[in-house]
């Protein structure tokens, strides 16, 4: 990871706000992404478990993050992912770009992209190409 790392100090570091939207607790999975992406040079704030859309939404915009990462392991993602972006949008933060990743079946993931969501990493993903999307799919002025 150190090439991946020596690319941060020449812009704003990327800002990734991790959340645990609905009442899934299972929050192993966020844990290890979030410090994988602390390691890496991003700045990470974590939303902690069971929060509403509405609490991330809000939390993105005070923190001024580039990405929200969702984890899902609850089967709800087809509900929550979408509102998300809604509320993003509604808010006047359609600038924030959104992520998932855990327990999302493939079938799923085009209807997510159609709406709103970036990328979908699923479980098993190296957290190498999870750095490596964020980099370069951040633009910094």
């Amino acid at each position: 990871m150190s090439a991946l790392n020596s690319e941060l100090p020449r812009r704003r570091k990327i800002r990734i706000l991790i959340a645990k939207v609905g009442l899934d607790g299972h929050d192993v999975g966020a844990r290890v992404v979030a410090r994988g992406l602390l390691d890496a040079g991003m700045e990470v704030i974590y939303s902690g478990l069971r929060r509403t859309n509405e609490d991330v939404v809000r939390a993105a915009i005070e923190e001024d993050v580039d990405w929200v990462g969702v984890s899902i392991l609850s089967g709800a993602h087809r509900v929550l992912l979408p509102k998300l972006r809604a509320l993003l949008d509604e808010s006047g933060a359609s600038d924030i770009r959104i992520l998932a990743g855990g327990v999302i079946p493939q079938e799923d993931i085009p209807e997510l992209q159609a709406a709103g969501v970036a990328k979908i990493f699923l479980s098993g993903t190296p957290i190498s190409e999870i750095i490596e999307y964020l980099i370069n799919e951040t633009k910094h002025a």
